[in-house]
């Protein structure tokens, strides 16, 4: 009797031990996990369609607001996912504006503010919005919608088969 009391005594300081030896890991694999995730690398508008003209890559600009909550939601898991945001870090120059900007931009050969291309020259009326843009600096599309993962990667891989159709010298 006194052997298994013994026993169970050592049994539940080890469990306990264990236990916190796993949480300490799972905390540490979580904290890893989300600082080194890789992420969007976001372009300044001017940089991008300078490198554009460049190298012929397409513009994916994303116009969100502080106030948008589908935008807050798409920037924790759209745009999180490692297959769309390997493809806009490398086929496309992507752009992320804020409506309410009074910034001066360029868009379709007109000087603007972000929120009078928005209105103005992109027709927009919601947010999130995208905008693609060619190489040349003239908007190719337009479009408002939040998107899940699985659209936003259907999205991009059909701007990419439109590309060479898109992206004329």
């Amino acid at each position: 009797m006194r052997s298994l009391s013994i026993s169970k005594f050592l049994f539940n300081k080890l469990l306990k031990g264990h236990f916190i030896l796993l949480i300490i890991a799972l905390t540490s694999i979580t904290a890893f996990s989300s600082d080194n995730a890789i992420k969007v690398q976001w372009e300044p508008y001017s940089k991008a369609l300078k490198n554009a003209a460049v190298d012929k890559k397409m513009v994916f600009t994303y116009l969100s607001a502080s106030w948008c909550t589908s935008c807050k939601g798409m920037e924790k898991n759209t745009f999180t996912d490692p297959f769309i945001v390997n493809i806009l870090n490398t086929r496309f120059h992507p752009v992320k504006l804020d409506v309410n900007s009074e910034e001066a931009i360029v868009c379709d050969e007109k000087e603007k503010t972000v929120e009078r291309c928005f209105f103005d020259v992109w027709k927009l009326n919601g947010v999130p919005s995208f905008v693609l843009i060619a190489p040349k600096g003239l908007s190719i599309l337009t479009l408002t919608q939040s998107l899940e993962s699985s659209e936003m990667r259907l999205l991009l891989q059909h701007f990419l088969k439109k590309e060479k159709e898109w992206v004329l010298e």
